[in-house]
């Protein structure tokens, strides 16, 4: 089985010089089980720290995190590609792309920006816009919009007279808020009916988001950081929290808006970091990796959907897993500052990964997917 790795170049501290290959046994296996090795790259590119297929295009899609852009690459051979058009500049540190038929959604951790890029027919990504956020939607915000665009239409004569809802009394001799956390946009993911959601790990946040527009903002407990997203057939969502070392359960309720509805500690040690959340082909399993303790905790769906059990937590045998995915029995994972690419078995009756199977080097590894047939 083969696969298309992300990885930091020099202006992010690693040493990879562009979209990476790996081949996990035969390229042609459906298995992933096998001796692991990293070819020549199918692509330059300067620290494409996340890589993501076209639903339906041959074409490929990289978060070049360090230089606040996106790139397209069109598959011109087995294991060649090339840009297709320009970079698109979409914000700091775009850190997760999304990819859509029409669009991509691209998750900039450095200035908290969801950014939609419009794509042309053949994939070529064009014009890039932030979308709004809640404050765009409220009651207020409407109505000084309105205030604004009513004194515009009716002159400067008479301006005088449409209410400034737009404005507000600033309270006097009041101190700046010191309390405020920056916004951090982690990463997107597509649910039934168009929606799109995103987590904020620094405000603790998962928006829902309809025809670029935030219809919803979820908190979740302070702290937590909110990290990755993974939709689940039974229709729930799972949130892997960075801060806090958990997983949440979301759901929609009778009316549609979304509620935490379960939970469950990964057994995280002090100062462990959550990245990747994966989950088995059945759906009976979520794997949750915690850099610091380089550890993968395995957690069992029950119920509904809504119940989240703790099974076990493993050593995942590399430093600093950033990114790892399950191919059937196999959890390959991306040791970020190992350099290195490992393979653990899953143990078919307790579905939690056992000891390393196969490793090899790989530059500063960030993100894994799957090479398309």
């Amino acid at each position: 089985m083969r696969f298309l790795l992300g990885g930091y170049s020099a202006d992010m501290g690693g040493s990879a010089t562009g979209i990476g290959l790996l081949d996990a046994g035969g390229p042609d296996s459906p298995l992933a089980s096998g001796p692991l090795g990293v070819g020549t790259d199918v692509v330059a590119a300067e620290s494409p720290s996340w890589i993501a297929r076209h639903p339906s295009l041959d074409v490929v899609y990289a978060a070049l995190e360090g230089r606040g852009t996106v790139r397209a690459y069109r598959r011109t051979g087995d294991t060649a590609y090339a840009p297709l058009g320009a970079e698109v500049a979409v914000g700091e540190s775009p850190c997760h792309v999304l990819a859509l038929e029409d669009a991509l959604i691209v998750s900039c951790y450095g200035d908290g920006g969801v950014v939609r890029v419009a794509l042309a027919a053949d994939g070529r990504p064009g014009a890039a816009r932030r979308w709004t956020d809640a404050a765009a939607g409220d009651p207020a915000s409407d109505l000084a919009a309105a205030a604004r665009a009513l004194r515009a239409a009716v002159g400067a004569e008479y301006a005088d007279v449409v209410p400034y809802a737009d404005e507000t009394e600033p309270e006097p001799d009041a101190a700046p808020d010191s309390s405020a956390r920056p916004s951090h946009a982690h990463q997107a993911a597509s649910l039934p009916g168009g929606l799109i959601a995103t987590t904020d790990t620094g405000l603790d946040l998962v928006r829902f988001w309809r025809g670029g527009r935030e219809i919803q903002r979820l908190d979740l407990p302070a702290g937590t950081g909110p990290r990755h997203l993974r939709p689940h057939p039974s229709g729930h969502l799972y949130v892997v929290t960075e801060h806090s070392g958990e997983v949440f359960a979301l759901a929609p309720d009778a009316s549609g808006s979304w509620r935490l509805v379960g939970g469950a500690q990964l057994g995280a040690y002090p100062g462990d970091a959550g990245a990747e959340l994966a989950m088995s082909r059945d759906g009976v399993f979520l794997y949750a990796g915690l850099r610091g303790s380089d550890t993968i905790a395995t957690v069992r769906v029950r119920g509904g959907g809504e119940m989240l059990q703790p099974v076990a937590l493993a050593e995942c045998g590399t430093v600093w897993p950033r990114h790892h995915v399950v191919a059937r029995d196999t959890v390959l994972v991306a040791g970020q500052r190992a350099d290195e690419i490992v393979s653990l078995a899953i143990d078919e009756r307790t579905g939690v990964p056992g000891r390393v199977r196969h490793r090899t080097i790989a530059p500063a590894p960030t993100a894994l997917l799957a090479f398309p047939a």
